[in-house]
């Protein structure tokens, strides 16, 4: 939908204009000023604060050179980042990924998004986001440990437990958290929560691991609840991904009855029309580090078939893309909408393409976006953040009790926000309004700055 509204028209057009190329950014941000056209529409005067202008740029970037000796010896050379987007309503909260494809446009689109999902917690985080042109595949453990060390010796001096708390992301698990917070400890002398996704020896959190997985099911079930007025209960089920969103996304699935059907990696998908055998999977995906093709060999009745986009051509009720960015394409959305789907949840970060979203919503699919979806992971690291500055463990239940509850009221208030503004079932409107207003409405508060 194009943007009809002057002043956020100029405000696109200028995002494109200084970041030239870089596509996701100008993605993300697009979505979200369409999504702000009825609130111009009901408080104009919004525009003279200049509160848009200011939330579009980050209000730091930085980008830094990390050299490391591989195991030949061998000088490397890698570029990492660290977008500090906004910190209005806290300290700056998001993951730290090490892949080939990081880039500034993914990392500001990513940090961008992670603002106002921090915003929908109700918790007290500003959003960033880092990353690292490292591919952590085919390296051995010093190599990566080497790596980690050499990284943190730049981004300790930009991050701190009250000034930007990273965490795990694509290509960054508990190994690397533990060798980079390892590292920062050394320099800076001092043990504090400037790491989520930590170990539970050096004072992680009880749940992280599952968080994000069970988040966008504890929100799937309160939204089939309250708006279609059903659950997920003898539901078909797809999942893309095997990481961690996946996995505990396919386990709490079936907690509430649900039959899931499908996961996947990089290389393929394997459907299993009796359900996926959960031991199996996390044996594979969380022990042997293997690919998910070796799921077909040792359950009988499932199929592996070679490339990802298939996944979405199988019959199912609910569809939970929880891969990567712009995984699920119009191609993909017509496919499901043809065989039935009556709802999709994001739990990846952007993993629908525009054209995907609209063709879902058009056809009367309810569409639960990731901003709001996958906010489980990032719950549960400010409950982190809280332990470590109490020096306390909170129990495995209170955790998921207290994701459960976060979820619950993130949907109703997106709900109210939807009747508010005559928004139907517009989650993404509603999600984006909701986030908006608490971020914005602290900026003005604060001052021009």
């Amino acid at each position: 939908m194009p943007l009809k509204n002057e002043y956020l028209l100029r405000i696109y057009d200028t995002v494109v204009q200084k970041n030239i190329g870089e596509l996701e950014f100008h993605q993300a941000v697009l979505e979200f000023l369409e999504s702000l056209e009825p609130v111009l529409e009901k408080e104009p005067e919004l525009a003279k604060t200049g509160v848009i202008d200011r939330m579009i740029e980050p209000e730091r970037l930085v980008q830094f050179r990390v050299s490391w000796i591989d195991d030949a010896g061998v000088v490397q050379v890698n570029r990492a980042y660290r977008v500090q987007f906004n910190s209005a309503i806290g300290p700056y909260k998001g993951g730290f990924r090490f892949h080939p494809s990081v880039n500034a446009s993914i990392l500001k689109f990513l940090a961008f998004e992670q603002v106002y999902k921090n915003s929908l917690t109700g918790l007290p985080m500003g959003g960033g986001k880092g990353g690292a042109d490292f591919d952590p595949k085919g390296k051995s453990e010093n190599e990566i440990m080497r790596f980690c060390q050499a990284l943190m010796v730049e981004l300790s001096r930009h991050i701190g437990a009250d000034v930007d708390v990273p965490a795990g992301d694509i290509g960054v698990g508990a190994r690397e958290v533990g060798y980079m917070f390892g590292q920062y400890k050394k320099i800076k002398n001092e043990f504090t929560g400037v790491f989520t996704g930590k170990g539970l020896s050096y004072g992680g959190s009880l749940a992280r691991k599952e968080a994000t997985g069970y988040g966008l099911i504890y929100f799937t079930q309160e939204a089939l609840k309250n708006i279609k007025n059903t659950d997920l209960n003898g539901k078909r089920v797809l999942v893309s991904g095997s990481g961690n969103v996946a996995t505990y996304a396919v386990e709490k699935a079936q907690t509430y009855g649900a039959k899931v059907l499908s996961v996947s990696d990089s290389s393929g998908y394997i459907h299993d029309p009796n359900g996926i055998n959960l031991e199996v999977l996390k044996q594979i995906k969380e022990v042997e580090r293997a690919r998910i093709s070796e799921y077909a060999k040792r359950v009988p009745g499932s199929q592996y078939f070679e490339g990802c986009k298939g996944v979405w051509s199988i019959p199912c009720d609910i569809a939970l893309p929880c891969a990567t960015q712009n995984e699920l394409d119009l191609d993909s959305a017509q496919l499901l909408i043809q065989n039935g789907v009556t709802m999709v949840a994001e739990g990846a970060n952007m993993p629908s393409t525009p054209e995907a979203v609209h063709a879902l919503m058009e056809a009367g699919v309810l569409f639960a976006p990731a901003k709001a979806a996958n906010a489980g992971g990032v719950s549960v690291s400010v409950m982190e953040m809280s332990q470590n500055a109490i020096k306390l463990m909170l129990s495995d239940k209170h955790m998921d009790e207290r994701l459960k509850e976060i979820m619950e009221h993130m949907h109703q208030d997106i709900f109210d926000t939807c009747e508010e503004y005559d928004l139907g079932y517009d989650l993404i409107t509603g999600a984006n309004i909701t986030a908006f207003e608490r971020v914005a409405d602290t900026m003005i508060r604060l001052g021009t700055y």
